[in-house]
């Protein structure tokens, strides 16, 4: 970190938000923030050439991308940065190298008038900010060796960023930083419709007040700066309602609008911000656009972003097997021409094809996130997803804008790219790679030369499904094939422990992308889905998968999909026992609560000797199966139960003023946490009820953990 310049070298594993708390103490924070930010790599950031909600302030990583360190096909190590005109024809005039012959062969091509005429006429329009169309090669031609009034210094950075790594093996990146910004305040403009949302972010972008070029900081001389305007539609607020982490996030929705606009201004003083949204919202009321313009600061403006970020797992658990796809998800337009483009594409989707679609995110950019809604799994699904792509392209080329504005080409808009840029551009693009990349082992099958897109599907359309007995009904989701498909690979799991939350424990201690529960869904998915397979569950790869999941729910709440892979791994174990038997150690497991209530009753000390004492412990870990430094529990003195009941003798309580209250003790309060359960049952005395512990047999937790799926049942039937 170089404080003073306000640079940092970083490694490409390095995630967005762990750089940016390592570098909050020194006042800094490097600007793009994708909603994967918390998991997100520079790596792949830099590949994508990514962008995220506050690209209208900060631009994207190409904006901030100094200089790169890697090798080159041949094997040869490379360093990019900023070079003057003198400096580029020095690097012209090197040795005889790869990456001499790289600045060569660009200095002929770039240098010809007419070849750069061509690559402007060929690429979004200037006006387009959000690009990743093929290879930037429209972003070097304003550099002062090929423009002798323009001091812009020549850089391949800016080629390399978003070219998805087909072109160089990067492994250290110099990154341009920011100073911290100041906080904000948000506006969420609700409107009746999404077409609505969007003439209301026009007026927001045309109004808003720029920075002088160069600068994104805003200081407390300046007007409030505005580093959002995002749109939610009326498909993702629904799904927040039945979304157990997103339901608290959505108080700040006023009726049942078909769109929010969210508008972020930030200033150092509040007083600024305030005025600011004032004023936004009155000149929106004055254009008859809106109908609620709630306000939200601090901790309520979190909630508005976090759920904006869960939209693209939460719109995948809409009923039924159309699904939400990702086909034309990022393509991107100038500003003004949105609302049109938005309504053309809306009506071929409603008009030809008969399907609806999920609008989201960067508005203010001219981008949203499209997601077209339809059954993959039919042939005429797979018919459709060529379909909408192809039309998709050509009314994006009508727009003059880009198909990805930020995720990249890769393999599903690669064969595209010919017809958004036309032959010539298109053939300067194949040079670009053969250039870099004659033998193309990087990356390949990616911008150039792509493979149809409409091959290598992870769902074969017209494929007949297997049929799985289970003992889980899973009919919340249409069976349990259904159940792992859940998991979009949104990579949420992925996050360090520094993020926050729980999930996924065995990742963040592993840092290992076999132990997320995205890795444990997609195993169990192919598995599943394979109608070959005599017998599905029982394969080592899934076992291997599924080995360190914890079982502790935490992905059922804090996955955007709400993938619950504590219910799918233990109906895998009752699969596997059905066909295997069960072991005996899930049999002790299962069965310990007989044995802490047998202990806590007649000899605790005994019990708490032999799993606490060095020797001892050890020989009933090691009989039992039990890692040797897993701690076992000690069991309480006595019993929830049998304390109760002791007690009731003596004291007597008086009738209860407020009623009678039937407390379930579960095993586990019952002999490990009795004073938790104690601490309970005066509490709920002390607030005037009389407190009842019923008779019942075990809660079925412990069956349930190892995968005894017939005995739980059993046992919940009984309760």
């Amino acid at each position: 970190l170089d404080v003073e310049q306000r640079r940092v070298r970083v490694q490409p594993g390095v995630i967005r938000n762990e750089l940016n708390r390592f570098l909050a103490p020194h006042r800094l924070f490097f600007g793009p923030e994708t909603s994967t930010a918390g998991w997100a790599m520079i790596g792949g950031m830099v590949g994508n050439n990514s962008c995220g909600s506050n690209s209208i302030a900060y631009g994207s990583t190409r904006d901030h991308l100094v200089s790169a360190r890697g090798f080159l096909s041949d094997g040869s190590e490379a360093s990019f940065g900023p070079l003057t005109a003198d400096e580029f024809r020095a690097k012209c005039n090197g040795p005889d190298c790869l990456e001499t012959r790289l600045y060569q062969r660009l200095a002929t091509l770039l240098g010809d008038a007419a070849t750069r005429q061509t690559i402007r006429d060929a690429m979004p329009k200037p006006e387009v900010t959000r690009r990743n169309t093929g290879y930037a090669l429209d972003a070097l031609l304003d550099a002062s060796c090929f423009d002798p009034a323009s001091d812009t210094p020549f850089n391949l950075c800016r080629l390399l960023a978003g070219s998805e790594g087909t072109l160089f093996f990067g492994v250290e990146y110099e990154l341009n930083l920011l100073p911290l910004p100041p906080a904000g305040g948000l506006l969420c403009v609700h409107c009746e419709s999404v077409d609505e949302a969007l003439r209301a972010a026009v007026l927001v972008m045309q109004r808003r007040h720029c920075l002088p070029a160069g600068r994104m900081e805003v200081t407390a001389a300046d007007p409030p700066q505005l580093t959002g305007c995002e749109l939610i539609d009326s498909k993702i607020l629904d799904c927040t309602k039945d979304n157990l982490e997103q339901a608290r996030n959505r108080s700040f929705v006023v009726g049942e609008p078909g769109g929010v606009l969210v508008v972020e201004l930030k200033h150092p003083h509040r007083e600024k911000v305030e005025a600011g949204l004032a004023a936004i919202a009155a000149d929106l009321k004055a254009s008859g656009l809106g109908y609620a313009f709630p306000t939200l600061f601090g901790d309520d403006s979190h909630k508005v972003w976090e759920l904006r970020r869960a939209g693209q797992g939460l719109v995948n658990n809409l009923p039924g097997d159309a699904k939400p796809r990702e086909i034309v998800e990022d393509t991107a337009v100038a500003i003004d021409d949105l609302p049109a483009y938005i309504n053309e594409f809306d009506r071929l989707l409603a008009e030809k094809y008969g399907i609806d679609c999920v609008h989201y995110a960067h508005a203010g950019a001219g981008e949203l996130h499209l997601r077209p809604l339809f059954d993959l799994r039919s042939p005429e699904g797979l018919a459709m997803f060529r379909g909408v792509a192809t039309d998709v392209a050509a009314l994006v080329k009508k727009y003059r804008g880009s198909l990805s504005g930020e995720h990249g080409d890769g393999r599903l808009r690669g064969e595209f790219i010919r017809l958004m840029v036309g032959d010539a551009c298109y053939g300067l693009f194949k040079q670009v790679k053969q250039l870099f990349d004659p033998a193309g082992i990087f990356n390949p099958g990616k911008i150039i030369d792509t493979p149809p897109m409409d091959t290598q599907l992870r769902i074969v359309s017209g494929q007949t499904e297997p049929e799985h007995e289970t003992v889980f009904r899973f009919a919340d989701t249409g069976g349990v094939l259904r159940a792992a498909e859940k998991c979009t690979g949104v990579g949420q799991c992925r996050k360090p422990a520094a993020a926050g939350g729980t999930m996924c424990p065995s990742y963040m201690a592993t840092r290992n992308e076999a132990d997320t529960t995205r890795a444990r869904a997609n195993v169990l998915r192919q598995a599943l889905a394979d109608p070959t397979a005599a017998d599905p569950w029982n394969r080592p790869e899934i076992a291997g998968a599924m080995d360190l999941c914890l079982s502790c729910k935490a992905c059922k709440s804090e996955c955007p999909s709400n993938v619950d892979m504590a219910r799918l791994k233990a109906e895998w174990q009752q699969q596997l026992h059905d066909t295997r038997g069960v072991p005996l150690r899930s049999r002790l497991i299962a069965g310990s609560a007989s044995s802490l209530r047998l202990a806590a009753g007649l000899a605790p000390w005994v019990y708490n000797l032999a799993v606490t004492a060095p020797g001892i412990s050890q020989l009933v870990k090691w009989t039992m199966g039990f890692a040797p430094g897993r701690s076992l529990p000690p069991v309480a003195q006595t019993t929830l139960k049998r304390w109760h009941q002791r007690r009731t003798k003596i004291k007597n309580p008086p009738a209860a003023a407020q009623g009678r209250v039937h407390l379930f003790v579960d095993e586990f309060t019952d002999t490990l946490d009795v004073p938790v359960g104690i601490a309970a049952v005066e509490l709920l005395e002390a607030l005037g009820y009389e407190v009842m512990l019923p008779e019942h047999v075990d809660s079925g937790r412990a069956q349930i953990s190892k995968g005894l799926l017939r005995e739980a049942r059993e046992l919940a039937g009984r309760n």
